[in-house]
């Protein structure tokens, strides 16, 4: 399953869907995530100048979105730095949540997300971070100021793309934040439900090994 994602998304980086897929792995084992057959995944450590969501239909091995996405004023500029799973924060939370029901609020049309990453991105509901379509999420706005604008720490997307993203995301789907992040990758549980770590998780697929991800493969094929 590894290999055939990481074809799909070459820009991606291995190492990161690889946790990606073994966080899914457990929430499909735990936390009644089996109808899942979607996935994104957004990898923080690239700067919003990049392309950093992948949206994936994992049961068609298929990339169906791959977009600029913002992360919170509180997580830095350009680059993200700080996260935080508190109120009041204005920052982006790490780690895998399971999307829920839409809305219409004060940003359109919007999803709610529930954090399955304790201590680190569980409070997203009370929090109120959701996808949301923005118009500071739009990447035009890269040439006059060399970033995207930034949220109060939701994943906004473009507002052209916002509601057909959502749509395919809602309902129970998965969508795993990552961050070169030492506390989550030490601390997070998300990934963690075979007794591997983030480490040995990252080094297998920086090798190339696709043994966690053929693991993957066989527990979470839908």
């Amino acid at each position: 399953l590894l290999a055939r994602l990481s074809a799909a998304a070459p820009d991606a980086d291995p190492k990161v869907l690889a946790l990606a897929l073994q966080a899914r792995t457990c929430a499909m084992a735990s936390e009644g995530a089996s109808s899942a057959s979607r996935l994104a995944v957004i990898d923080y450590s690239r700067p919003s100048t990049e392309k950093r969501l992948w949206v994936f239909d994992v049961a068609g091995d298929a990339l169906l979105f791959n977009e600029h996405v913002a992360h919170g004023s509180g997580t830095g500029d350009n680059i993200a730095k700080r996260f935080s799973n508190e109120d009041g924060s204005h920052a982006t939370s790490l780690g895998l949540f399971r999307t829920a029901e839409t809305y219409q609020g004060g940003n359109g049309y919007s999803l709610r997300m529930d954090g399955l990453d304790p201590g680190f991105n569980d409070h997203a509901r009370s929090r109120a971070i959701v996808m949301h379509g923005a118009w500071y999420a739009n990447p035009e706005l890269i040439r006059t100021q060399g970033r995207l604008g930034r949220s109060q720490g939701c994943p906004a997307l473009r507002e052209q793309v916002a509601k057909v993203v959502i749509d395919t995301l809602k309902q129970r789907q998965l969508l795993f934040s990552y961050a070169d992040d030492a506390a989550f990758l030490q601390r997070g549980r998300s990934f963690a439900c075979n007794g591997r770590s983030a480490g040995q998780i990252l080094a297998a697929a920086r090798a190339g090994a696709l043994g966690a991800g053929a693991a993957v493969g066989a527990v979470a094929a839908p």
